[in-house]
């Protein structure tokens, strides 16, 4: 399922507007921090927790070296923040019935 089909399928379901629908999974899920709530709680250094569903976070990542698989040259990898989500223990079980 895409964004378009997300904005649609919820509208369904609420019977909102297909572009009250489209404004309010934007301020979710946008990734720019202006815009989606998810994203602006992540770069604040907070957590998203949806409770059964799961949980949104930033982990840390620590500068490496890498090699280029072309080349084989050692290179160094910057530390950096990345996005991580972790499901929830009644999705997990949802999935595992199905």
């Amino acid at each position: 399922m895409n964004k378009a089909e997300l904005v649609e399928k919820v509208a369904q379901r609420t019977g909102m507007s297909f572009r009250e629908t489209r404004v309010l999974v934007d301020a979710i899920f946008d990734p720019d921090p202006a815009v989606g709530l998810i994203a602006a709680e992540l770069v604040a250094g907070g957590k998203v927790a949806i409770s059964g569903f799961g949980t949104f976070e930033a982990r840390s990542r620590k500068a490496r070296v890498g090699r280029n698989p072309h080349t084989g040259e050692e290179l160094s990898i910057p530390a950096s923040k990345a996005p991580a989500f972790k499901a929830g223990k009644p999705l997990k079980e949802t999935l595992r019935r199905h």
